[in-house]
């Protein structure tokens, strides 16, 4: 069995967005007991990751680090025309995931104690981003 769905989600501009909850819904709706759950993101400037869920944090340190190794501005882009942030932001996609897939076991998603699914905006402005959420199984 096959089902697809597809999310927006908006975005207040650079920060990670817990959308556990989200796809989790299309899972329970979906009538999949066992299989997979594959997550796509639709943007080069945005990501989709599994991460701590229990200390924001870490989140916060991943984008301190984030920061470091792609730093908004950096006279070594060229491709800047929707501003300072726009060439990191693929940068720190291209380093991130634009997919991700977890398995489905009891109709609900296999994900350790401490994971939750999270879209990761790179853009410092708020942006609606789509994420297609396709499960198979039984």
């Amino acid at each position: 069995m096959w089902h697809q769905d597809k999310l927006d989600i908006q975005t207040h501009g650079r920060d990670s967005y817990d959308i556990t909850q989200n796809i989790g819904r299309v899972v329970e709706g979906s009538g999949v007991s066992t299989g997979m759950c594959h997550m796509f993101i639709h943007h080069t400037s945005a990501s989709i990751m599994i991460c701590e869920n229990a200390d924001p944090v870490v989140r916060s340190d991943l984008e301190s680090f984030m920061q470091r190794i792609s730093p908004d501005g950096d006279p070594l882009y060229k491709h800047t025309q929707e501003g300072p942030d726009d060439m990191s932001a693929h940068v720190r996609t291209m380093l991130t995931e634009t997919s991700i897939s977890v398995p489905i076991s009891e109709g609900r998603l296999v994900l350790g104690t401490w994971q939750g699914i999270y879209l990761w905006e790179h853009r410092t402005a708020p942006h609606t981003r789509k994420v297609t959420v396709t499960i198979n199984g039984e």
